[in-house]
């Protein structure tokens, strides 16, 4: 059963979201033509990111926990993790938009994205050394800095809502990275990081996890108006 601990991780974090996303108060499903577009257009560099960070040797996975098939030479399960995490965390925001939080707190917590924009462009030019910790902070500086000339409206509701993600993310993120079981699923080379964890997870997974779950909103936030009902 451990060499399927890592897809097991993966089912459970869309179990229940899919489930609900037919709740006639929800009707997520009714968005889902948005969401696969949004995370169709993820997905592709993500992967693409990871392939290259795998054949670098900055992290890779743990067999033990793998079913042994594979993908653009990732595990069939880390391909996965970018479809049922951000399904998830979509899923969520999805339920929170449906309780107006979109539009009660996005004006009141903006300068936050000026905040993460700068912290990230000095955390790249400082750390240009380690890999993972450079293109994660390009990645983010990169994105607010359109979203913030673009002057998105909800990007303030969004660092709420993603404090709420970080509960479920914290566990999943934990298994991933080896708590509770006794060795990693996914391992990193600390030479590219800042080395500092909280539980067993690498700090930058926060701000790596905020570039996904963002980057996929911002796109299903496009297509949402486009595709009415779908």
């Amino acid at each position: 059963m451990m060499s399927y601990l890592y897809l097991m991780v993966n089912l459970g974090a869309i179990s229940v979201p899919f489930i609900y996303s037919f709740h006639p108060k929800l009707k997520f499903n009714r968005k889902w033509k948005s969401f696969w577009l949004a995370n169709l257009i993820t997905i592709t560099p993500f992967i693409a990111w990871d392939v290259w960070f795998t054949d670098m040797g900055i992290w890779g996975f743990n067999p033990a926990y793998l079913s042994g098939l594979y993908l653009f030479n990732l595990p069939i399960e880390e391909v996965l993790f970018f479809i049922c995490i951000p399904y998830a965390c979509v899923f969520t925001w999805h339920c929170f938009s449906v309780l107006k939080w979109k539009e009660k707190y996005s004006n009141n917590l903006n300068f936050i994205s000026y905040f993460l924009f700068a912290l990230s462009i000095v955390i790249a030019l400082i750390f240009n050394q380690q890999l993972y910790t450079f293109y994660t902070a390009l990645s983010l500086a990169l994105l607010l800095g359109f979203l913030l000339f673009r002057k998105t409206k909800w990007l303030g509701s969004f660092y709420l809502i993603y404090l709420v993600l970080l509960i479920p993310f914290t566990i999943v993120n934990g298994i991933l990275t080896g708590t509770g079981i006794e060795n990693e699923i996914v391992w990193y080379n600390n030479d590219h990081n800042f080395s500092i964890r909280y539980l067993t997870i690498p700090i930058e997974d926060i701000f790596y996890g905020m570039v996904l779950i963002l980057l996929n909103v911002s796109i299903f936030e496009y297509f949402k108006p486009k595709l009415k009902n779908s």
